[in-house]
């Protein structure tokens, strides 16, 4: 009996080894296949076997820990948005970042960003993941494995939405909501919603829907049978007659029939409201109004610095993108001179192409400028990311390469002296400005008005004294060099635009 229960024993042992060592032979194998195809393609571009193979192996070990960011998880008192007419979701943020394009520090700040995003947006910040690898899944985003794992954080959390830091194919989006049986939406989707909760004006409200139109135009799924019912054969009519009864028109297809209508039909409004933009930007030009085009990232102190510049009270907030809709408010110089700031709407990474398609009448502003005052945040980690962002999309904008620009590191009363050495060390040309304490305010208002374009037209004429409206005009629109007052008149000599010069002509004295 001994003997047999050995002998029963060491088979077990074998046959488990045996399994084993399949099991390690398979596991093996797909790695190797793994492998072999990344190998391939390294192999063209002249990345080392050995070397290729290590970064592999690396990057394997490193995506089987999903890693959480401090700091996104507590609660925090939302009294503040009790206005609310819906329950705040409350998200579990998720990122893939890769070795080859950005470090672990730029992975976790861009995290950051979306949960300012989100929270802007009224949601409720559970928990963020982060997952390295050299590419996002195919299939899942974050791979299979990691679904379910994330599926588990979920529940664990009490979390109704996933929102992904990427802007996902709705391939990828349908799948990781199959493995979480939750909502999962995208960086896109929350900066669109944001956009429409701030739009107030009847344009920037249709330039956000024309926007969101066109991002669920692609993405509308059919859930269970409910997208997929056809109106066919008696449903389409007793007297409907020959040719009309067949298999109809699905849900689905209907839906988008539907969307595309109403795209067509924002798009014609959309166009019907530029020749308003248009008769108040020609106002401008044809008093020769120079204008300053405020641009920056989102939450940069845009608005803010605006009114400390030119005394007027635009909406402040401490959100992104408490600004969307174009306002222009118009200052004076020290020589007595008009000119206009433009403050738009902010800039953020990956900003979605449907939101720079729709805002374009707004963006044609910052073309048409004389100056662009760029505002960034100098308190932030990293503002000089922020800065490529904002370049990025001005680059998308026709005729603003040409335009001279400002740099302006706002918010420096939130910095100590070592970091205002090294911005102006990295950017000699930029000013260092506080919008909230005034401090270099003064200077970069020296700087723009030194910059704004002279009228073209030089004129030297004696104006009798009963013209003073338009010697004060001269002075508002123009660049006065030197009035001289006169027994018989007003000599004046000012450079002003064609408008102007002709008026002096007609009432000066011969």
């Amino acid at each position: 009996m001994i003997d047999q229960s050995r002998r029963r024993s060491t088979e077990e042992t074998t046959v488990q080894e045996r399994s084993a060592s399949q099991e390690g032979e398979l596991e093996q194998g797909g790695v190797l296949a793994d492998q072999s195809d990344v190998l391939l393609d390294e192999h063209d571009h002249g990345v080392g076997v050995g070397e290729r193979s290590d970064e592999i192996w690396e990057e394997r070990e490193s995506r089987n820990a999903l890693k959480h960011v401090a700091g996104l998880g507590e609660l925090q008192d939302v009294t503040e948005v009790e206005y609310r007419k819906v329950r705040l979701e409350r998200v579990v943020l998720v990122g893939v970042w890769s070795s080859a394009e950005t470090t672990a520090a730029q992975a976790e700040e861009s995290l950051r960003e979306l949960a300012a995003l989100a929270q802007t947006a009224g949601a409720v910040v559970c928990d963020g993941l982060l997952q390295h690898r050299l590419r996002p899944d195919a299939a899942t985003y974050v791979g299979s494995g990691k679904a379910r794992e994330i599926a588990q954080i979920v529940e664990r959390e009490e979390a109704d939405t996933i929102i992904v830091n990427d802007d996902l194919p709705p391939s990828q989006r349908r799948a990781l909501e199959d493995a979480t049986k939750v909502k999962v939406v995208d960086r896109t989707a929350v900066i669109l919603d944001i956009f429409a909760q701030h739009a107030t004006s009847r344009e920037g409200k249709a330039q956000v829907e024309l926007a969101q139109l066109e991002y669920m135009l692609p993405r509308l799924r059919g859930w269970g049978g409910s997208l997929s019912r056809q109106a066919g054969g008696r449903a389409a009519g007793a007297d409907a007659g020959i040719g009309s009864r067949g298999p109809g028109e699905t849900k689905i297809e209907m839906d988008r029939r539907v969307i595309r209508s109403r795209i067509a039909r924002l798009r014609r409004q959309i166009r019907e409201m530029a020749p308003a933009r248009e008769v108040k930007r020609g106002a401008r030009k044809r008093f020769g109004l120079p204008t300053v085009a405020v641009v920056g990232y989102t939450n940069a102190g845009k608005s803010s610095l605006t009114n400390r510049l030119t005394g007027s009270s635009e909406l402040v907030e401490n959100a992104l993108f408490a600004t969307l809709d174009t306002a222009v408010r118009r200052a004076k110089s020290h020589d007595g001179r008009f000119y206009a700031y433009v403050d738009t709407v902010g800039f953020v990474r990956q900003l979605p192409t449907q939101l720079v398609e729709a805002f374009k009448s707004t963006l044609e502003e910052v073309a048409e400028a004389d100056i662009i005052l760029h505002v960034v945040d100098g308190s932030h980690p990293d503002p000089f990311s922020q800065i490529d962002a904002v370049n990025d999309v001005l680059a998308d904008i026709e005729g603003t390469a040409e335009i001279p620009r400002v740099l302006v590191f706002n918010k420096i009363d939130r910095i100590d002296q070592a970091t205002r050495e090294r911005l102006t060390s990295l950017e000699p040309q930029s000013h260092l400005v506080s919008a909230y304490t005034g401090e270099g305010l003064d200077e970069l208002r020296d700087a723009i008005e030194a910059m704004l374009p002279l009228p073209g037209v030089h004129v030297s004429a004696l104006l009798p004294y009963s013209a003073g409206a338009l010697l004060s005009r001269i002075r508002e629109y123009g660049s006065v060099d030197s009035v001289d007052w006169r027994d018989d008149g007003v000599w004046v000599e000012a450079n002003v635009d064609s408008r102007l010069a002709a008026q002096v002509v007609d009432q000066a004295i011969d």
